[in-house]
């Protein structure tokens, strides 16, 4: 008898655990009742974001990274500051960099209007990401979704846990590991830098004190980013296609043209240099990765059942 009731106790056990690792668990599907329209309204407000800057797509996804990486993908990087909470757009890696906030707020009041109090910023921010890397001509992906919303932020994981660009190899693979992600996922990541631009305050010391840089490529820049002053220059991540998302940028590691020192640590003699020669040879290898990697990066904690909240202003919490 005793040995029957253990034996149902356990039994029990099981069944809990593993209805909240399916409730954990996110969804293509999550919103096809409750909000059918959802994509097609993000789609549209992305698609005309893009279209009024090329650079929003680079922004938006990065959005998303910046979420991710920091207590996972819950929407924390969206909030401001307020008496309550002190949020992670000061960051180092966010502060006068992080952009996009308010093409976030227009596609949050467009999804409100077809469905009210439904569907998660950090949900928004998935989608997003996604539909920039097609308007932008990069592959597209299924966005497993029914995330919910953090309450707070963290200041001090935004300023530890993105990675910088001045990380060396070991450092950039440590820190993707530490999010469950694979050497594999962090190349083909990293494949993001074909759009988007970098401050000068972060390329700096490469193209002044690297050698491992060709030397018209440095030269080049430092018309842009003098060796003092103009922090807040731009400069192209990719300087030969910079708002189409394309596997150029490992043409360029190659050529000794990454712009940043965590860039061209990829491809400097280290174990992952075979990877990037791979993405450069194959567009297609390299977008499939990429699309991999991008749900497994949506996948790190997700907020979902009844933790968190479905914010009403994707700035502050409910």
């Amino acid at each position: 008898m005793a040995c029957s009731t253990a034996m149902r106790f356990l039994a029990c056990i099981v069944l809990v655990l593993c209805s909240a690792t399916a409730n954990a668990q996110l969804s293509a599907t999550f919103y096809n009742t409750s909000c059918p329209n959802l994509l097609s309204t993000v789609q549209a407000a992305v698609k005309q974001a893009v279209a009024n800057e090329k650079r929003m797509g680079a922004s938006l996804l990065r959005l998303h990274f910046h979420d991710c990486f920091v207590n996972g993908c819950d929407g924390s990087v969206l909030l401001d500051d307020s008496s309550n909470i002190t949020g992670e757009k000061t960051a180092v890696p966010n502060n006068n960099s992080a952009r996009g906030f308010d093409v976030i707020d227009t596609i949050k009041s467009q999804v409100e209007a077809v469905c009210s109090g439904v569907v998660s910023c950090a949900d928004i921010l998935a989608i997003a990401a996604r539909d920039s890397v097609v308007e932008l001509g990069g592959p597209t992906w299924t966005v497993m979704l029914g995330r919910r919303d953090s309450r707070t932020a963290s200041l001090s994981a935004a300023n530890t846990n993105i990675p910088a660009p001045t990380s060396n190899l070991s450092s950039l693979i440590s820190s993707f590991q530490a999010k469950g992600l694979s050497t594999k996922d962090m190349v083909a990541l990293s494949g993001a830098h074909t759009i988007g631009q970098a401050r000068c305050t972060n390329f700096r010391a490469r193209i002044y004190n690297e050698s491992n840089l060709n030397a018209a490529f440095a030269t080049s820049l430092k018309t842009s980013c003098p060796s003092t002053g103009g922090d807040d220059n731009l400069s192209p991540l990719d300087l030969v296609t910079p708002t189409t998302f394309d596997n150029n940028y490992y043409n360029n590691l190659e050529s000794q043209k990454g712009l940043l020192h965590s860039d061209q640590q990829l491809y400097n003699g280290g174990s992952t240099d075979s990877m990037v020669t791979s993405y450069s040879t194959n567009q297609n290898t390299f977008f499939t990765d990429f699309a991999a990697a991008m749900v497994n990066m949506g996948n790190i904690n997700p907020l979902t059942g009844t933790s968190g909240d479905i914010r009403t202003n994707c700035r502050k919490p409910n």
